[in-house]
C-alpha cells in the first residue's frame, strides 16, 4: 500500500475510554473477555450507596431483602491476541475511513483497555500469509510496537481469506492465550471452512469483529457503467450498477449469513461494525451485553 493511513489512534483510544469507563466498572471488566477464566465468584457484600447500580444481584437482594453485590476473585494473568485482516481486501472504502483505517482504531482503542486493565495483549497480522506476529506482553512498548505496525503501510497488501490461513493462526497461538480476537470483513468466509472456526472456538474463548465499508453491501444507485477489478488476479468486468444491485445484495447477504451462522455454531460472538459509524458506542455496548449474559 503506498502513501499515509489516515489515522488518529489517540483520539480513537480517548473516545473509547471514556465511554467504556462509563458503560463498564472496572471491578467487573474481566467478565466481558472470559466466560470461564477471569472471575471467580467469592460472596456477596453489601452494596454501597456510591456504587454502580449494575454490580447489584438483583434475585439474591430479594431473598435477603437486602441490597448485595457478587464478589469476585481477579485472575490476573489474561492474555489477549487480537487478529486483524491486513489484506488488500481491507484497503477499501467508500467513507472518510477506509476499512484498514477503521479497523486499526478499532483494535488500537480496544487493545489500550485491555492493557490500562494491567492485562497483555498480543497480535497477529495476516493477509494471504501471517505478515506479523507478536506474543501478548504488557507496558507501553507493546501498545506502541502494535500501534506502529496498524500505521505502516508496507504492512498491508496481498489477497487475504480468513478461513484459509486460520489453521496457521492456530499453530502460532500459545494454549495460555486467554481470549482471541478476529477482525476482518469475512467477505470470503465459506461453508467449506466451518471445521476451522469451530477448531478456534473449541479450543480459545474469541470473538470476531466484522468490519464493513457500505459498498461490501450495496452498490451505488447509478445508472451508468464502471469497471470493477478482481484484485486477486486483475480481471476486469463492465457492469451497470442498476442491473446488478439486486443479485450483488442477494449474495452478500447470503454470504453474511452462512458466515454468522459458522461463528454462531462456532460459539464465537460477532459484532458487527459499519465504517459509516463510530465504533466506540457498539463496541462497548457489545462488551457490556457479554457481561450482562454472565450475571
Amino acid at each position: 500500500m503506498k502513501g499515509k493511513l489516515n489515522l488518529d489512534i489517540p483520539k480513537s483510544v480517548a473516545e473509547f475510554e471514556a465511554l467504556i469507563n462509563k458503560v463498564l466498572p472496572k471491578r467487573i471488566f474481566y467478565k466481558l473477555l472470559l466466560r470461564g477464566k477471569g472471575l471467580e465468584f467469592d460472596s456477596y457484600r453489601n452494596f454501597g450507596q456510591d456504587e454502580d447500580a449494575s454490580l447489584i444481584d438483583w434475585k439474591a437482594s430479594v431473598r435477603s431483602k437486602s441490597l448485595l453485590a457478587k464478589q469476585y476473585i481477579q485472575e490476573r494473568d489474561i492474555k489477549v491476541m487480537i487478529v486483524v485482516d491486513v489484506g488488500e481486501n481491507m484497503v477499501f472504502g467508500s467513507q472518510q475511513k477506509l476499512k484498514c483505517e477503521y479497523t486499526a482504531e478499532v483494535a488500537a482503542a480496544f487493545s489500550h483497555v485491555i492493557m490500562g486493565s494491567g492485562d497483555k495483549i498480543g497480535f497477529i497480522l495476516f493477509s494471504k500469509d501471517i505478515v506479523k506476529i507478536n506474543m501478548p506482553s504488557s507496558g507501553k512498548d507493546q501498545f506502541n510496537v502494535f500501534a506502529y505496525n496498524l500505521s505502516d503501510p508496507d504492512v498491508y497488501g496481498g489477497v487475504s481469506d480468513i478461513g484459509v490461513i486460520l489453521p496457521k493462526i492456530i499453530e502460532r497461538l500459545s494454549p495460555s492465550i486467554s481470549l482471541v480476537v478476529l477482525i476482518s470483513d469475512f467477505l470470503k468466509v465459506k461453508e467449506t471452512q466451518k471445521k476451522e472456526f469451530e477448531k478456534l472456538g473449541n479450543i480459545f474463548e474469541t470473538f470476531a469483529i466484522m468490519i464493513r465499508d457500505p459498498l461490501d453491501k450495496t452498490l451505488p444507485d447509478i445508472n451508468k457503467e464502471i469497471i470493477i477489478e478482481n484484485p486477486e488476479n486483475g480481471e476486469r468486468l463492465v457492469i451497470n450498477p442498476k442491473i446488478s444491485k439486486k443479485v450483488y445484495e442477494m449474495n452478500v447477504k447470503k454470504q453474511t449469513e452462512v458466515t454468522k451462522e459458522i461463528l454462531k455454531k462456532s460459539n464465537i460472538d460477532l459484532l458487527e461494525l459499519d465504517t459509516r459509524d463510530n465504533f466506540a458506542f457498539p463496541l462497548a455496548s457489545f462488551l457490556k451485553r457479554r457481561v450482562d449474559r454472565r450475571d
